[in-house]
């Protein structure tokens, strides 16, 4: 291998380990987050788009491929999917929350910690957002890097390499490869703007079922519910030692269930009719993404707004990629292709999807009994409409996840 395809080691973060954890996929909640505010408003997006467009535009990547889109995206058949990745770079501001992370061994080179493909179905719109182990060994495709270098295709490396090897052109052909799914926009967010963003929206309600106390991310909170921003929801966000069973899978879902709070609370009357708050969140959105060059048109993000800002709680759902343990490494993840299969074929047809998994002591959350605020899944067994709805699908038990129509609570480690 020449020296320029050699990939650096990275520490196996997906067990249950001593070690300060570095920057987790935290940045996944950005994901939904900028989706809805430089969508749903519309017309304060629209503004600021174009007020940064200079900037955008400049910092923007070419995905293969995406040369040739239609300017429309009712042409897109099937609907559309967006990439959304958090890396880890530690930016001098915030570098000091990281500690090893950003200053020891660890410190070098920039990771996908976060991967989330978000797919918008065609009429009726629906989102279903994928969330995909930085620690899934699966195949990387030959990618090319800022200085033009070529890096050979490997057949085994961890998803959260990608990057490294040729950026966020690189992340996108990797997840393609993998699930098949044409990727037609991307976004990657450093880690900064977790606290810029939770502090531009005000906060973001969470629930604890029980109480955490992580020394690792300093975290420290009572049971009971929670508005959490700054470095308080970087904290929350970090932690894998205080929910479930200590281990990245577990860390996912309750970062899941800040997502689906944020996403309730951006979607809320009160933060789109606040155009103040609109303008700054988008601002500072924008502020701290790069994007493809397919996303850096005003116009097109002004029409991803009118195809996902009305879609209903009960159709945005959030899932984890199914995977089973390495074997040849216990603190890695391999796809569950049969699962995998089962779940894009149900997003495909845009099926009603029903999250079957019911969650043990080992995973980051719990489901609480649903509200009239936040009402429960479809029952898979119901009759489906018969007016050209494909139907309602459940889900194999092996995949993980909720809509955002329901109320989870933080599995925490202090019972």
């Amino acid at each position: 291998m020449s020296p320029h395809t050699r990939r650096r080691r990275t520490l196996a973060r997906h067990g249950q380990q001593r070690t300060p954890g570095a920057v987790s996929q935290l940045l996944k909640f950005i994901a939904i987050g900028l989706a809805v505010v430089l969508v749903s408003g519309l017309g304060v997006a629209a503004y600021v788009v174009y007020d940064l467009s200079s900037t955008v535009t400049a910092n923007a990547v070419e995905l293969e491929g995406t040369d040739q889109l239609p300017p429309d995206i009712g042409e897109y058949e099937g609907g559309f999917n967006l990439l959304l990745t958090g890396v880890d770079t530690c930016e001098e501001a915030y570098a000091q929350y990281f500690g090893a992370r950003c200053e020891g061994a660890d410190s070098e080179g920039t990771l996908n910690d976060v991967n989330l493909l978000v797919h918008v179905s065609e009429e009726p719109r629906r989102i279903t957002v994928v969330s995909f182990p930085r620690d899934l060994m699966l195949g990387i495709p030959a990618c090319e890097d800022d200085e033009g270098n070529t890096h050979s295709a490997m057949s085994k490396q961890p998803l959260n390499t990608a990057y490294t090897d040729g950026g966020l052109n690189c992340v996108a052909k990797t997840i393609t490869q993998l699930t098949g799914q044409e990727i037609q926009f991307a976004a990657s967010v450093t880690f900064g703007g977790v606290i810029e963003i939770t502090n531009a929206i005000g906060g973001v309600e969470v629930c604890l079922a029980n109480p955490i106390k992580d020394r690792y991310t300093g975290l420290d909170m009572t049971a009971g519910t929670h508005t959490v921003q700054g470095l308080e929801a970087l904290q929350f966000l970090r932690t894998r030692h205080g929910v479930g069973d200590g281990s990245d899978l577990g860390r996912i879902g309750n970062q899941q269930q800040y997502m689906s709070s944020l996403v309730r609370k951006l979607i809320s009357s009160d933060t789109l009719g606040n155009f103040p708050t609109m303008l700054k969140l988008a601002n500072t959105g924008l502020s701290n993404m790069e994007t493809s060059t397919s996303l850096a048109n005003p116009t097109m993000i002004a029409q991803i707004a009118l195809a996902v800002k009305s879609v209903p709680f009960e159709d945005i759902v959030f899932l984890q990629y199914p995977t089973g343990t390495d074997a040849d490494n216990p603190n890695k993840v391999v796809a569950n292709k049969s699962a995998a299969e089962a779940m894009w074929d149900a997003i495909n047809q845009n099926a009603q999807l029903v999250v079957t998994h019911e969650n043990t002591a080992n995973d980051g959350v719990v489901v609480t009994d649903p509200t009239p605020e936040t009402p429960a899944v479809p029952d898979p067994t119901a009759t489906a409409p018969a007016t050209g709805d494909p139907g309602v699908v459940a889900l194999p038990d092996s995949i993980k996840g909720n809509s955002a129509a329901q109320q989870t609570c933080s599995n925490g480690n202090v019972r």
